[in-house]
């Protein structure tokens, strides 16, 4: 038992569901040691365990109101929301609007998710909530208030590693690097068996462009848990970038049939299975990506390299021509749409050679870099003053989306909307621009219902986006529609 509270406050749970197990076989059906396996057990995600342990609980005498809430997060994790909306009934303890906030997620009612974070957060000092809760407006790309939710959950004892690792993904996200890895390298001494730090920090350095770092972290936080997913995603995603198709389809073989052909496994497995001379195969994989996704910049141009690879070159064309037709086309695009016009003998080859030429040396390209750096690290009048000179040299969507962004950010809420709603007219149909066209709007709290309703068409469009249900919840909720 001691030393299982040990492992919990160093946050090896694993160890300390090991330890507690045994306490059990020795001590019998203990209710002490039984709430703390159960405890552990839904921090694991493992909802099975945690449903054995709550009728083990249930003979050992314990009250109807913790078996309620053990076995309705344990329905959550099981997939069971309906089960565990009817087992919390009108519990309006802090834990309960927690779970509940978790399966009103899972059912799609991300409104009724967040209303009852809220309510959560008014009914007292839950750790848990406060990090489901700070984790909910990161996705609602609302770091200002999530950072408050970290402070409150700083205070807290049970709260320590979560409000340090969430606040290092706050700092990343606002592209303080420096800032972060000094919490993941104070993080990493005090919790020095969880892989947690240096899963952040190979992440953090990877969207710094250092990969030998990123990869060092990764090694570490192998050496500590080599079967975690998540280290295993971080060595596919390493290997991919460093060409090794062979180690990636090695990796990722054995789940081939469970792969998401939208997740980062996905996408690394169907371009592993082009390089490695698949390419038919390659094409179906992200098809189906395409499919689901048609605004992913990286399935669309993989699309269109396989269809170039099995000989389609006039529908390798069509597909990358979307990207090549936009002023932030790069290289890789412009390079690719020329040789699927070349190969389909199309007259579009020679202008796409020509801007090609331009994009490697002209000043589009620069403002484009410099655009995407000050958007990294919000440096938002910097952004919108690059993407403002790239809007000059004609309508792009891409380009009025991003300088709808960075206008809101420094408060130019009309001049957003201008440029949001200019980028709506050139894809009226888009999810993505009929998201910013609302975000915008609500933003700068101006005609709201009009905001709130191109946010649930965006949200309707793609329902699989967390970022467009989140933000539809936060500005609903604000609104009371």
């Amino acid at each position: 038992m001691a030393r299982a509270e040990r492992e919990i406050a160093g946050m090896e749970l694993g160890a300390a569901k090991v330890d507690l197990t045994a306490a059990l076989a020795e001590a019998g059906d203990d209710p002490a040691i039984l709430r703390m396996l159960a405890s552990v057990q839904l921090r694991l995600g493992d909802g099975e365990g945690a449903t054995a342990t709550a009728s083990r609980l249930e003979r050992s005498g314990g009250s109807q109101a913790e078996l309620s809430l053990i076995r309705a997060e344990a329905a959550v994790l099981r997939g069971n929301v309906d089960e565990a909306l009817a087992l919390l009934g009108q519990d309006a303890s802090s834990a309960a609007e927690r779970v509940r906030a978790a399966a009103l997620s899972v059912k799609g009612d991300t409104a009724g998710a967040f209303a009852a974070l809220q309510r959560g957060a008014a009914a007292g000092d839950d750790a848990l909530l406060l990090r489901d809760y700070a984790r909910f407006l990161i996705t609602a790309q609302d770091l200002d208030a999530a950072s408050r939710q970290v402070e409150a959950l700083s205070k807290l004892d049970a709260g320590a590693f979560d409000a340090s690792l969430i606040g290092a993904d706050i700092a990343v996200r606002r592209g303080k690097f420096a800032v972060a890895h000094a919490i993941l390298e104070q993080m990493a001494e005090k919790y020095p068996r969880v892989p947690d730090p240096w899963i952040a920090r190979a992440n953090a350095f990877d969207l710094q462009g250092k990969v030998d770092d990123a990869l060092a972290m990764t090694s570490r936080a192998a050496a500590i848990a080599p079967d975690d997913p998540r280290v295993q995603d971080l060595q596919v995603q390493f290997a991919s970038m460093k060409g090794e198709w062979e180690k990636v389809r090695s990796l990722l073989a054995k789940q081939e049939r469970d792969l998401d052909p939208l997740s980062a496994n996905g996408l690394s497995y169907a371009e592993a299975m082009l390089r490695t001379g698949h390419p038919e195969q390659a094409r179906a994989m992200f098809q189906r990506a395409l499919t689901r996704s048609p605004n992913n910049p990286f399935a669309r141009i993989m699309l269109a390299e396989a269809q170039l690879a099995t000989g389609d070159s006039l529908a390798a064309f069509g597909t990358v021509r979307p990207l090549a037709d936009s002023q932030l086309a790069g290289p890789r695009e412009l390079e690719l749409a020329a040789k699927a016009a070349e190969a389909a003998g199309l007259v579009d080859a020679a202008l796409l050679r020509a801007r090609l030429r331009a994009a490697q040396a002209g000043q589009i390209k620069t403002l484009a870099a410099e655009g995407q750096a000050a958007l990294a690290r919000e440096d938002w009048s910097a952004a919108a003053e690059a993407y403002a000179q790239l809007a000059h040299s004609g309508d792009d969507a891409e380009v009025l989306k991003r300088l709808a962004l960075a206008l809101s950010h420094v408060g130019k809420g009309e001049e957003a909307i201008k440029a949001a709603d200019k980028a709506r007219a050139l894809r009226p149909d888009d999810p993505d621009t009929l998201y910013m066209a609302g975000l915008v709007r609500a933003r700068a709290g101006r005609d709201m219902p009009t905001a709130i309703d191109l946010l649930r068409k965006a949200s309707s469009a793609e329902p699989t986006n967390a970022v467009f249900r989140s933000t539809l919840a936060r500005y609903q909720a604000q609104t009371g529609t």
